[in-house]
């Protein structure tokens, strides 16, 4: 039998935050499982181990639940890719979160194409930071800011959008922390190297 069980009604007028946290948590996992469009509410729900109908009435359903989870992880994305950090260190942080059930989502989202558009404001900033650590020289000027940032995107992704030709090439399994340390590592060298840095 499963343990997990949904909380009473007076549980969650206790504690609304924690429902929508563990609602939150739940979806990540699924939709980084799964897909959007493969993920039902009900899988999250019971993951979540409460009522299905909390999902509609916290995020009006399972498109706002996937947008309020996008416009958290970019919340902590725009945190990691702050300009008061070096390029290499930002980029090394963002291999880590292929190790996340966030970075399945986005994989996910790229692949089928048929998530909910959430990104579109949150790459346009992140382009622009591209442009001012451009302006500072802490990049090459002539390079295309939104096309050096596509490329770096998908290097820092390649654990586990490349995750069979990582582990070949490597001879490592790329799905392990051990692996995004070492990688993590190396492209941030590379990113010095681009910077001008020995």
């Amino acid at each position: 039998m499963d343990q997990r069980r949904s909380p009473r009604a007076s549980e969650r007028k206790r504690d609304p935050e924690r429902t929508r946290a563990l609602l939150l948590e739940a979806a990540a996992a699924e939709f980084g499982a799964k897909g959007y469009a493969a993920t039902r509410t009900t899988d999250i729900a019971a993951r979540a181990g409460v009522n299905k109908q909390l999902i509609s009435y916290y995020f009006g359903g399972k498109e706002g639940l996937y947008k309020e989870l996008s416009t958290s992880w970019h919340g902590s994305a725009a945190e990691m890719s702050s300009t008061d950090q070096p390029l290499g260190t930002v980029i090394a942080g963002f291999v880590h979160t292929t190790l996340t059930d966030h970075a399945r989502l986005w994989a996910w989202s790229n692949l089928a194409g048929d998530s909910p558009p959430t990104d579109e404001t949150f790459l346009r900033t992140q382009v622009e930071q591209v442009r001012r650590r451009q302006e500072s020289g802490e990049l090459p000027a002539d390079l295309d800011p939104g096309f050096l940032l596509l490329a770096l995107m998908a290097a820092a992704s390649a654990p586990l959008t490349l995750r069979h030709t990582a582990g070949q090439i490597t001879g490592e399994d790329p799905a392990t922390p051990e692996f995004a340390a070492k990688y993590a590592e190396q492209l941030a060298l590379l990113v010095r190297h681009l910077s001008g840095g020995s």
